[in-house]
């Protein structure tokens, strides 16, 4: 399931800012290169999944929050071919952030987890080798 979509792209940014992020060929066609949308998109799932693949089941069923909203802003800041202004580079920081903390665990999701591989025993076993000082082999020391 993906995290954004170009329909939601253009409800958050609008079709005119879209427009002026993708229509990048030689004759300008004032309209959306789906083309590139989709790259954008693909790029920033590859990402995400990439942070999200040691600690979540992927693909996710349904996604949860805050990707959508994560992946908006992370698309939208790739779709820029030189520099945005501060406010989209500042919410791509934060977002990249955001990922690295649930990463870690500080921030959870509501989803399946990885199951961590285990030993097969419900228990922690400890192996160590053979007592050299024993009360056996002291006897007549102690």
């Amino acid at each position: 399931m993906p995290y954004t979509s170009q329909a939601d792209l253009e409800e958050r940014y609008g079709t005119g800012l879209l427009v002026e992020l993708t229509d990048r060929g030689a004759m300008a066609t004032g309209a959306i290169n789906a083309a590139t949308v989709a790259r954008a998109i693909a790029d920033t799932e590859a990402l995400m999944d990439g942070y999200l693949a040691g600690r979540y089941r992927l693909p996710f069923t349904e996604v949860p929050d805050p990707l959508p909203a994560l992946a908006r802003a992370i698309t939208f800041y790739t779709l820029h071919v030189y520099a945005p202004d501060e406010k989209i580079a500042q919410d791509y920081k934060d977002a990249m952030q955001t990922l690295r903390e649930i990463q870690k665990g500080v921030v959870q999701l509501d989803a399946d987890g990885v199951t961590p591989p285990g030993t097969g025993s419900s228990g922690a076993q400890v192996t160590d080798r053979d007592r050299d000082f024993t009360a056996e082999t002291m006897k007549g020391f102690i």
